[in-house]
Formats: structure tokens, C-alpha cells, sequence
């Protein structure tokens, strides 16, 4: 388990799960993919790449991928899981899996910037990711430009299957374009964009 925020999500569901057997309490666990979208204030780590590739940001990239689903999507499969779904189940809520090469693809076209060329091995992206997390912690910054952990997770291409959420609970995700398209008309009527 990478860093404290997947260890803390892993160990929540466990919980949960415990107190379904146990004390039957009547949950449903729903696991949303990488939500992108309107309203991303922070925004999040996913909704920071979109800033990031939008305002032409990142030149390069690294060998991953993410399921990529609009959060609008998200919200509904949470009241599909409320309506449809059986207590002590799972349900994936995920987009389409995409490559982060094919993301920011898809954000630079969006944009009508090129697509960066540029790729990036994780390995020397490390001794950076260290130095970014050094220098916030002494420097004062607030956020890292990379982290240690993000390589980390860099590593495995986070690909899901909603297969189960779409049998059982009606569960349907548009296309990942228009999450993409949705987030960064929002992120640039509210100024994240240069």
C-alpha cells in the first residue's frame, strides 16, 4: 500500500466491512476510479494534472495510466449503490482507462496546445521527487511538486472495471473526453487556468 491516504481509504473498508459482519451495519462500499469534473476546488491531485496540461504545464510524461470518470458519473453510481445495491457489496465506479500519454492527449486538444512528446522514466524522477518534498517541508511550501509517493504509485496503471456496478446497479459512465472537457471549461470560468 502506497502512502497514508490509500493505507487510511484500505483501512476504512476494512472497518467497514468488519462492522457489516458484525454489528450488520447496512453499508454499501462504493470505490470511485480518478473523479475529474466541475467544482474541483483544491483541486485534487487528478484535477491539478488537468490545471497543469491545460496551462501547458507538462511537458512530459511517465508510463502510467488511471480510470479516468466524470464526477458527475460518481455521484450517480452513489445513488444507484443506495437504490440498486445489496448491503456488504462493492462497487467499482470508474470511466474509461486511459494511459496518462492518452490523457494528455485528450486535454490538449481540449486546449489546442500540442500533446507533450517527452517521456519520462521513473527511476530519474525519483532524486526530484525527494528534493520537492525536502524543500516544502523546509522551505515552507505548502504542496510538493512531486512526491515520492506519486512515483511510487506511478509505477502500476491504475485500470478498473465497473463490469459489476453496470450489471447489477445500472451504473453507466459517459466517455473520459467529456470529463476531461467538463473540468477544464470549469477550471478556466474560475481562473486555475493561465
Amino acid at each position: 500500500m502506497i502512502g497514508a491516504y490509500k493505507r487510511s481509504k484500505f483501512e476504512a473498508e476494512a472497518e467497514v466491512r468488519r462492522l457489516i459482519e458484525e454489528s450488520q451495519l447496512p453499508a454499501i462500499i462504493v470505490n470511485p476510479a480518478a473523479p475529474v469534473g466541475p467544482g474541483d476546488i483544491k483541486p485534487t491531485p487528478t484535477g491539478r494534472m488537468v490545471v497543469d496540461a491545460a496551462s501547458g504545464r507538462m511537458s512530459a510524461y511517465v508510463d502510467t495510466g488511471l480510470n479516468i470518470v466524470h464526477v458527475d458519473d460518481v455521484a450517480s453510481g452513489h445513488l444507484l449503490a443506495y437504490q440498486h445495491g445489496q448491503i456488504g457489496e462493492r462497487y467499482v465506479l470508474g470511466g474509461e482507462n486511459l494511459s496518462l500519454q492518452e490523457i494528455l492527449g485528450k486535454i490538449a486538444t481540449i486546449v489546442g496546445k500540442s500533446a507533450p512528446r517527452i517521456r519520462l522514466l521513473h527511476n530519474l524522477l525519483m532524486p526530484l521527487a525527494y528534493a520537492s518534498e525536502f524543500f516544502t517541508k523546509y522551505g515552507g511550501g505548502s504542496e510538493p511538486f512531486v512526491s515520492v509517493d506519486s512515483i511510487r504509485m506511478s509505477r502500476k496503471k491504475m485500470y478498473y472495471s465497473s463490469d459489476k456496478a453496470k450489471a447489477v446497479l445500472g451504473y453507466r459512465a459517459r466517455p473520459a473526453l467529456e470529463a476531461l472537457r467538463d473540468a477544464v471549461a470549469w477550471f478556466r470560468r474560475h481562473g486555475y487556468l493561465d
